[in-house]
């Protein structure tokens, strides 16, 4: 195994101890295999994604997280950066369902987990019955792609909010289980504000993650424009199967953090609470309520997701500092006077960060 990058005892949050030291060795030998074979996963994936996107390397570096994380992520950009292309292309690649709902005002919670109709059925003897069915809704897929879902009312949002958090949806009174696994990539329009209702935070603090989308560079550009104009379709293959996608979920759970990483992780999550006793002037000033505990865990469980990403046999301090902004500042409120002076949640997160010695350099 490497050696660790960030210096002090590691924690690792995964099952019991072993008693028999040679299982203990056995067990620790195949997760520093699993890694590895993690890693390489994570490499062929992002070959194939770009055979069909083009750029874009650190969202799908989020993305790949969010997927070992066992997470949801909220992907925010303007239309036409291949949000739709990135997570139906990363579908394919993973050889798992797909499924897309369009987020519209009129769209109704049935509509997205399905709904009991009566069916007649042949009893026998020219008899007919009549039975009740349940019609899975767009929701029961692997990977689901919820566009735009900021522009349907909350009773639907929160139709969305118990199949991310429990993995499963209630209908006619019976709780159906949603296959496994099951991940949520929602987008959101930040430029159009007609016709689209606010996201609640407790929906917001659902996903692990908030990836921008931001514009290709000019060389990236050309090439798009060039590649999707000459006709043809890329051919995604797919290198991995369901069930290693489960193994690697389980190993991101076992990964080992070192203690400081954990500790830090806590400490820039409280400093962006206005009333805390580490909060900043700009905190207090500028936020109405920080990220809650959710937030802490997000960016331990991140931090072990990117380590197992990168081969890497345990996360440390680099990697929860390299996660801050998207791990949390979708769970940040802001007040009045932040948007009078046009402060964004990624500059109060970047003040935070200084404060204890460590700079996020945002891309």
């Amino acid at each position: 195994m490497q050696a660790l990058r960030g210096p002090g005892p590691v924690t690792c949050y995964g099952p019991g101890p072993v008693e028999n030291t040679s299982e203990l060795t056995q067990s620790s030998q195949d997760d520093v295999d699993l890694v590895e074979q993690c890693a390489k996963a994570c490499g062929e994936i992002k070959q194939q994604l770009s055979s069909a996107v083009i750029g874009q390397d650190d969202v799908i570096d989020l993305m790949l997280i969010t997927l070992l994380a066992r997470g949801h992520a909220l992907l925010v950009g303007v239309p036409g950066l291949a949000k739709t292309l990135l997570v139906s292309s990363l579908a394919r690649a993973l050889g798992l369902s797909f499924g897309r709902i369009q987020f519209t005002p009129d769209l109704l919670p049935a509509d997205i987990t399905g709904t009991d109709v009566m069916n007649e059925v042949d009893a026998g003897h020219g008899r007919v019955k009549r039975e009740v069915e349940f019609m899975r809704g767009p929701i029961f897929e692997n990977l689901v792609l919820a566009d735009e879902i900021n522009r349907t009312p909350p009773k639907t949002q929160a139709a969305l909010l118990q199949a991310m958090q429990e993995r499963q949806v209630t209908a006619g009174g019976t709780t159906h289980p949603l296959p496994d696994p099951f991940q949520v990539f929602a987008t959101r329009n930040p430029i159009e504000q007609e016709g689209t209702y606010p996201l609640p935070e407790a929906q917001l603090d659902r996903f692990l993650l908030e990836v921008h989308v931001e514009y290709p560079s000019a060389r990236e550009e050309v090439e798009i424009a060039r590649r999707t104009t000459s006709g043809g379709t890329p051919e995604i293959r797919c290198v991995l199967a369901s069930s290693s996608i489960l193994d690697f979920g389980r190993l991101v759970h076992r990964i080992p953090i070192t203690e400081e990483a954990v500790e830090l992780a806590v400490r820039l999550t409280r400093a962006t609470r206005p009333n805390s006793d580490d909060a900043l002037p700009e905190v207090k000033s500028y936020v109405r309520f920080g990220a809650g505990p959710r937030g802490s865990q997000s960016l331990v469980l991140a931090a072990k997701a990117k380590a197992a990403a990168n081969g890497q046999p345990a996360a440390d301090i680099d990697d929860v500092v390299s996660l801050i902004v998207p791990a949390l500042r979708h769970r940040l409120v802001l007040g009045y006077r932040a948007e009078a002076d046009s402060v964004l949640d990624s500059d109060i997160l970047g003040i935070v960060t200084k404060r204890f010695g460590v700079a996020y350099k945002h891309k």
